[in-house]
């Protein structure tokens, strides 16, 4: 069977970096807040091409601490878009807000701004554009639309840790981001982290203080805050695993050029890059009308995939009271009825694997 993802390839390449940084972490007995922590948010905001790096709890908890340092809540509406984890909706109502859905591009699964302009009322106070899959959304002509209304552009960069627009890197076009290190993302923790990038100094302060109980001296507290930090082990694995990340991301890159190759002439619609865009490549997914037909027959030729969303936000039990039906948003809708995440990890033969996928949907198509 071709696991969908295995991590075992880069987790032994850094068996011994972890038992050293297990091993330091001990030492020095500073398991919140230390300095690999320190360090590490150092090196992700460079990585990142950002001023800070505040390392949170998860992926989730930095979106809604940005959105809590940018005073955002109730009565207040946060675009983003139709297709997408439910976390991005979550953070908007974790601090009162109502999520205001905006339809995506079919070819990019990402937020269409041309669509924008509609959506902004004189509630909106922010858009969240999600890299979806590692493509980085239209950040370029997003923030011009939100320069222009004077509302905030913040990045859900979840999914897209090295990739960029016109060179300018995931993280470092709005006024705040948020990054997951979930397991199994290019960069992933052994555990559950997230990060929070802003060129932004007050921001920067202010979800400092939130994540850490809404206090900058110990037992004052300013805010009604989180205890929502990135643990200081973690930040210490993350450490040796951003040393390596661009190669991976390269890696990646390769592996989905050869996987497009080889599945080029299969019935299926591939992912596409447009011009001046880095994709990161966490996952590689295709479109097709036949899908559970398709996943059934990879899974039947010992091929594992998962789909990446199988129901769209506006129709999650959880959203009812947005108010949205079947219909509402045809092109997420579509998607989610279409999309299949295929096996792409570092390590994996991407050769074999190609074949054996492009075998098993032309004997389908």
């Amino acid at each position: 069977m071709i696991p969908f993802l295995s991590l075992r390839p880069i987790h032994d390449e850094l068996k011994q970096a972890f038992h050293e940084a297990l091993d330091s972490t001990l030492d020095k007995s500073q398991f919140i807040c230390g300095p690999e922590l320190e360090l590490f948010e150092k090196e992700f905001a460079s990585y990142s091409q950002t001023a800070h790096c505040l390392g949170v709890s998860n992926g989730l908890d930095a979106l809604v601490m940005i959105l809590k340092a940018l005073k955002i809540g109730s009565g207040d509406e946060v675009i983003i878009p139709s297709n997408t984890f439910i976390a991005t909706a979550l953070a908007a109502t974790a601090v009162g807000a109502r999520p205001i859905l905006v339809e995506v591009k079919p070819d990019t699964f990402n937020l269409d701004p041309e669509l924008l302009q509609k959506a902004i009322t004189p509630k909106t106070k922010a858009i969240i554009a999600v890299h979806l899959y590692g493509l980085m959304a239209d950040c370029e002509a997003i923030s011009k639309i939100a320069q222009k209304n004077g509302i905030h552009l913040i990045e859900d960069a979840a999914q897209a840790h090295g990739a960029s627009q016109n060179a300018k890197r995931a993280g470092s076009w709005g006024i705040a981001a948020g990054f997951s290190f979930y397991p199994g993302k290019n960069l992933g923790a052994l555990g559950d982290g997230g990060a929070v990038t802003t060129q932004d100094a007050q921001v920067a302060a202010q979800v400092s203080m939130l994540r850490n109980y809404g206090s900058r001296k110990k037992y004052y507290h300013e805010e009604k805050g989180y205890n929502a930090r990135l643990d200081e082990l973690q930040a210490a694995f993350l450490r040796r695993k951003l040393a390596k990340l661009d190669v991976w991301n390269l890696d990646r890159n390769r592996m989905a050029k050869i996987l497009s190759h080889k599945l080029h002439d299969c019935g299926v619609t591939l992912p596409i890059v447009p011009d001046g865009y880095e994709h990161a490549w966490h996952l590689y997914v295709i479109r097709t009308k036949n899908r559970d037909r398709v996943q059934q027959a990879l899974l039947d030729g010992g091929v594992q995939t998962l789909i990446h969303y199988p129901v769209p936000v506006h129709l999650q039990k959880a959203y009812r009271d947005l108010g949205h039906q079947a219909g509402d948003f045809p092109i997420a809708e579509r998607l989610s009825n279409e999309v299949l995440s295929l096996p792409l990890w570092i390590g994996m033969d991407v050769e074999a694997v190609g074949d054996e996928i492009a075998s098993i949907l032309r004997r389908i198509h």
